[in-house]
């Protein structure tokens, strides 16, 4: 058999690849940062280069930044960022001019067009639109300056890139920044859009920058204590790791199979996430070591695939084919988890050289010469399976179904943080959908109308409830009815923001008209009340007077606020008063409030509502009405052990949802079990960990005791569902504690 060639390389501590330059590093002169450009674009405009390098330091002069360097630093170091990953020349003069336009009053779009090309004033325009892509103090604001952003990077991925490179560097000096308020903010905002975004192109290493550092200042002593962990861990794992290493490029060698061997360790902030989503301790974590075995080929993949599966056993729920079907943002690899040499739980990731460019670079790794030009290639993208405009086109999507800012914030949040599923229709069309989705989602995914109309759905050919989570390779067959309208419950059947903004957009269409309806018989009843037929009255006249842009939407407003009535009959006929309303007050969920929190399209009005004490709903939980004899509606979450009693009587179900209110303005209790060592000290550690995350403990018993362990379970109250996961996240990450689950039991011991 013939010799493989094996290389090993050690990056479990610096797995990313070069950061560019630092903030406390010089920056690049601008005869370097041209040479940078054109060793990979030899027939860049060198002088041009030079021109915008020149033009950014002399229009900031003596900017500072709150680092004290001068201002000018920055777009240099953005430009270079921008250049280390081999950019074309338009976007690094824009890299170099982005903020001129918005910080220098001398300067305008006219001047760089004039100067620098279209192109680049163009990419100008587009980073300056988005401006300050920041939280404001109305949260309104920050959602359409996201909207903006979104259709800018829709139409030109380059804005993106810009915006990104400009981020990570900010990000790399956010500690300057002197308010701590201020330096959460942009931690905030970064973990929440920026980075997501990256990752979504496929810039997998700038993401995890940028979350490395957001986590940092979001969270520094559970980052700290993951580190700490970390350090443990790889010490005391070390011989065992370098076995396998060692026993890889052997059973490579043996085969004859060319390949590199790259060691990488698991991120703080995504051994976070996990801690975060999954009830598992620290060291239940199976991936935090792995390798990268770097082959020729993707027959070679399967190959080296299928040798490691015959050499040690594989775990069979921890593989997956991202070659076959690669992710959204063009990644494609074989992952799978053995148990190596020493018994030993390890992580393999194989994939050719062109896909590891691509899962290091994404999007940037399809820059390069074609027909006599540098750009993107568009064409070797798509080959990779990676389509930028597509990619972002989901978030696209989103705004042509309506709704307001806030809710397409929320919505494109959602979308960037999903891992994936993949079902097919009837006939073979593959199509990509966000993990847990159901037949809405995949209703929507296929067409518009198709989700408008959807009645019901067969998956395999078995009549399946539209609450049903899909799986891999699910054959979806959507049940229509002929017109379109909204599915009850669907805020509990669906879960992507295309299928949730056009749910949402459908029901705002009839209850337009159902409000329009309610809103005529109520003016109409008033007029009559008043001695004045409605016949006579001329009702465009009224909606004129009363300010509203046609008699349908005042008769709409009416019916949504009864004291409009008051105001439009004052403005129509003089000496009729208007009344007045109490606001709403922030109230604790339970089941005397339950009623005016929890809504559902065939709610019986008047039902008394109660909280099922088996799974403690909270707001964030999918939740499902039971009807129960003399006891009214429980109410519990979807996922809850007593709900699949019920499978088979589907009469007594009512789907729920939690009105805004409950999203907003209440407090609940979350129940936590946390097993951890029974030391000194322990509890006033977990007491402090909840305490500094937000909860509010109301009660703390033990519910079970042993040789050094201690299980103790916490009533706290939490603002919703993801505030309680944070908890728990928060409280997994301390070395002592072994297990956080929440607690789904008839009564608190």
């Amino acid at each position: 058999m013939a010799t493989a060639t094996v290389k090993t390389e050690d990056r479990s501590r610096a797995s990313l690849p070069p950061r560019g330059i630092r903030d406390d590093e010089p920056f690049l002169t601008k005869e370097e940062l041209a040479g940078t450009v054109l060793a990979y674009q030899p027939d860049a405009d060198r002088a041009l280069l030079l021109k915008a390098y020149d033009f950014a330091r002399e229009k900031h002069g003596d900017q500072l930044r709150q680092s004290g360097d001068p201002y000018y630093s920055h777009p240099v170091r953005v430009a270079t960022l921008l250049a280390s990953i081999r950019l074309d020349q338009a976007t690094i003069m824009a890299g170099l001019l982005h903020d001129t336009v918005e910080d220098c009053d001398d300067v305008d779009l006219q001047m760089i067009e004039d100067g620098f090309g279209a192109d680049v004033a163009e990419l100008v325009d587009g980073v300056t639109k988005l401006g300050q892509l920041e939280y404001q103090s109305e949260a309104s604001k920050q959602a359409e300056n996201f909207q903006k952003f979104i259709l800018a990077t829709v139409n030109d991925v380059r804005v993106l890139l810009v915006k990104l490179a400009d981020r990570l560097h900010n990000m790399r000096t956010l500690h300057h920044k002197k308010k701590e308020e201020s330096r959460r903010r942009v931690a905030r905002e970064t973990m929440d859009l920026y980075a997501p975004l990256a990752r979504r192109i496929g810039l997998h290493y700038v993401a995890s920058e940028m979350e490395d550092i957001a986590f940092r200042h979001l969270n520094a002593e559970a980052r700290d204590q993951i580190l700490s962990q970390l350090e443990t861990l790889e010490s005391r794992n070390k011989d065992d790791l370098e076995r396998i290493r060692l026993a890889i490029r052997q059973v490579m060698e043996r085969e004859g199979i060319e390949c590199r061997i790259k060691g990488r360790r698991k991120e703080p902030y995504s051994i976070w996430r996990k801690l975060e989503k999954k009830s598992i301790s620290f060291e239940d974590v199976a991936d935090i070591f792995g390798f990268r075995i770097i082959v020729s080929d993707a027959a070679e993949c399967y190959k080296a695939l299928g040798v490691f599966h015959t050499e040690w056993a594989c775990l069979p729920d921890r593989f997956r084919d991202f070659i076959s079907v690669p992710k959204p943002n063009g990644y494609a690899s074989l992952h799978t988890t053995v148990r190596a040499s020493g018994n030993r739980l390890v992580e393999l990731q194989i994939r050719t050289e062109e896909m590891d460019e691509t899962a290091e670079r994404g999007v940037a790794a399809h820059w390069t010469y074609k027909d006599s030009a540098y750009g993107f290639d568009l064409d070797s993208s798509k080959a990779a399976g990676l389509d930028p405009s597509a990619n972002l086109r989901a978030f696209g999507d989103l705004l042509t179904h309506g709704g307001d800012a806030e809710d397409f914030l929320e919505h494109a949040k959602m979308e960037m943080y999903r891992t994936h599923v993949f079902a097919f229709t009837p006939n073979g069309r593959l199509v990509l959908l966000p993990a847990g989705s159901m037949p809405l989602d995949f209703a929507y995914a296929v067409h518009t109308a198709i989700g408008d109309t959807c009645d019901g759905a067969k998956i395999n050919g078995v009549p399946r409830n539209l609450r049903t989570a899909l799986q891999n390779g699910d054959v979806i067959e959507i049940i229509r009815r002929e017109e379109p309208r909204p599915v009850p419950g669907y805020e509990t059947l669906c879960v992507t923001g295309r299928a949730r903004a056009a749910q949402r957009r459908l029901r705002r269409e009839v209850e337009a008209r159902q409000f329009a309806n309610l809103g005529r018989n109520m003016l109409e009843r008033a007029l009559r009340q008043h001695d004045i037929d409605p016949v006579s009255v001329d009702m465009r006249k009224i909606s004129e007077r009363a300010g509203f842009d046609g008699v349908q939407v005042m008769f709409e407003a009416i019916g949504r606020s009864h004291d409009e009535v008051g105001r439009i009959l004052t403005v129509a006929f003089p000496g009729i008063e208007l009344e007045g309303s109490a606001p709403d007050e922030k109230v604790m969920l339970d089941d005397e409030h339950a009623s005016s929190l929890i809504a559902g399209e065939n709610l019986t009005p008047g039902v008394t509502l109660h909280l099922a004490e088996c799974c403690h709903p909270i707001p964030g939980d999918r939740i499902v009405g039971l009807r129960q004899p003399d006891k009214g509606l429980v109410v519990h979450t979807i996922y809850c052990g007593k709900v699949a009693q019920f499978d088979d009587q589907p009469e007594v179900w009512v789907d729920l949802q939690w009105t805004e209110l409950a999203k907003s303005g209440v407090r609940a209790i979350g129940r936590i079990a946390v097993n951890a060592a029974d030391n000194k000290g322990v509890m006033a550690q977990q007491c402090s960990v909840v305490a500094q995350a937000g909860g509010n403990i109301r009660q703390v018993a033990t519910r079970s005791r042993g040789p050094g362990f201690q299980e103790l379970t916490f009533d706290i109250e939490v603002d919703d569902l993801r505030h309680l996961e944070q908890i728990k996240a928060a409280l997994r990450a301390l070395a002592v504690v072994e297990r956080v689950e929440r607690i789904e039991e008839s009564e608190f011991e």
